[in-house]
């Protein structure tokens, strides 16, 4: 069981990207670039991204009966320290990134849940072997979407919020606000308990000014799938990797 928050709790971190100062809900296209709002609101998202994939793999264990309001604490102030120490990673180094991800991030999150929740009902339908490669995909495409962002690091203030759940909860909500120029920024967290090897809280999905990141992806990968089936999505995603690719070079 973990202890029930009664106080918000606040911390310095270096690192949180910049954030637009409207608490305006802002649709996330895939494509990022389209206004500048878009521009600041994925360059936010991407801090968020960030912030989920922080974790480090040896800490699992301690994560098992770490609290998840105190995990998405530790969580934010290291990612943040470990994108403003390295050069290559403020500098949208896409290998480094990747390699972040692979052996540090991806065992803290449910990518598979988060995966099937962006897919949708089709998800079911997938074969094994689609499934990996939607999960292949999609993390490449936030991957290499969000990269760009990493350059833009300052110093913020993360607070967080008191938590609302009783230690019995395997599902829940971990709320949080970053404080920098402007006004405060919403983020939050879902997460979920996991039995086993493994054990511990892992983050699914997340909410930035009101807008959860997996329904985003959701309605526009529907619409695809009702174009083209599993495979055009699959088709989609990887020529849209090709192309953020490609603008690295």
């Amino acid at each position: 069981s973990y202890p029930v928050s009664n106080d918000a709790t606040t911390h310095r971190t270096t690192g949180a990207l910049s954030v637009p100062t409207t608490g305006k809900r802002t649709a996330v296209p895939i494509h990022p670039g389209e206004n500048t709002m878009n521009r600041r609101f994925f360059s936010f998202i991407a801090a968020s991204f960030a912030a989920v994939l922080a974790l480090s793999a040896p800490l699992a264990a301690r994560a098992a009966d770490e609290a998840p309001d105190a995990l998405v604490k530790r969580l934010s102030a290291d990612v943040l320290d470990t994108i403003k120490a390295d050069k290559s990673l403020q500098g949208g180094d896409i290998n480094k990134i990747i390699a972040l991800v692979d052996s540090k991030i991806m065992p803290n999150v449910n990518f598979q849940r988060m995966t099937a929740a962006a897919v949708g009902p089709g998800w079911r339908q997938a074969t094994p072997a689609q499934q990996k490669r939607l999960q292949e995909e999609f993390k490449t495409l936030l991957v290499r979407t969000y990269s760009g962002a990493l350059a833009q690091v300052s110093d913020q203030t993360i607070t967080i919020k008191p938590l609302r759940a009783s230690p019995e909860d395997k599902d829940l909500l971990v709320r949080s606000e970053v404080v920098g120029k402007g006004e405060p920024i919403q983020l939050d967290y879902r997460l979920e308990k996991t039995p086993g090897q493994g054990a511990g809280w892992k983050i699914y999905n997340l909410n930035v000014m009101g807008v959860w990141l997996v329904e985003t992806y959701r309605s526009q990968f529907a619409q695809e799938i009702n174009a083209k089936g599993i495979d055009g999505l699959i088709a989609s995603l990887e020529s849209r990797n090709q192309r953020n690719a490609q603008a690295k070079n």
